[in-house]
């Protein structure tokens, strides 16, 4: 199964990195969003991906074609331009980068990449959110069911912890931060049959495709207990560079 990755909004959110480069490439133990996401897809054998560029894309192209510069060592003759590269390290991974539109929205960015993406089930993930997601778990689950979408279903802890007032407003304890309902967490799998519900691209396929395929009882959840975080804000950011200075970070999977 390919990944295909959504990698080309504008990160308003957290434009103090963004205005110099796309969401999916900020840094996250000095190493992109991005590659920690690939690099969850190939723990489990995914190596095949689909990434949807818009905004800022050119700095993605120019990241995994020189890949190797970015994770060698390397001696660069400036007289007569010759390169040396030092203990060479590159992933095993097939990258086909699709430039999708500077305003196209999530449903137009899926369906303008068809082609790439082929007539096979496929697994759809956002670039700015890591987990501990058992993507061959999601994968059996979603073939079990025979839905044409299957969506990670996460339960995020609250913001802020609550008070346990009494009538007189004592308070008597502080409380943990509850844990929210249930929301999308992305990390999808999709049946190719989907790009029929896309119709253009002012499709946000978060509202009338998956709408429509709730309606037609062709949706369905996998719960995730674990691990999962987006990085929309600095906040975001800091709390999983934090994580990740720590060797604390439950997305990472791999060795």
């Amino acid at each position: 199964m390919k990944a295909v990755i959504l990698a080309g909004g504008y990160g308003t959110r957290i434009s103090e990195e963004s205005d110099v480069k796309p969401k999916p490439m900020i840094d996250i133990g000095g190493k992109p969003i991005l590659w920690h996401i690939m690099k969850i897809y190939a723990h489990h054998g995914v190596k095949d991906f689909v990434i949807l560029l818009g905004y800022k894309g050119y700095v993605i192209k120019e990241y995994f074609a020189n890949y190797f510069l970015h994770n060698s060592h390397v001696t660069i003759g400036t007289k007569n331009q010759k390169l040396q590269v030092h203990d060479n390290f590159s992933e095993d991974w097939n990258i086909t980068l699709v430039e999708t539109g500077l305003e196209t929205m999530t449903g137009g960015r899926i369906k303008r990449a068809a082609e790439f993406i082929g007539n096979e089930p496929f697994y759809l993930t956002y670039g700015d959110g890591v987990a501990n997601v058992d993507l061959h778990a999601l994968a059996e689950y979603h073939k079990k069911n025979k839905r044409k979408v299957t969506l990670t279903a996460i339960q995020p802890d609250g913001r802020f912890g609550i008070l346990d007032l009494a009538q007189d407003n004592s308070i008597h304890k502080f409380l943990e931060k509850p844990k929210t309902d249930w929301i999308n967490g992305g990390f999808f799998v999709c049946d190719p049959s989907i790009m029929s519900y896309i119709d253009g691209d002012s499709c946000v396929f978060e509202r009338s495709p998956l709408e429509r395929l709730a309606q037609e009882n062709q949706l369905i959840a996998y719960k995730h207990p674990g691990f999962w975080s987006c990085m929309d804000t600095l906040r975001d950011k800091n709390h999983l560079n934090e994580l990740w200075a720590k060797k604390e970070a439950p997305w990472k999977v791999w060795k």
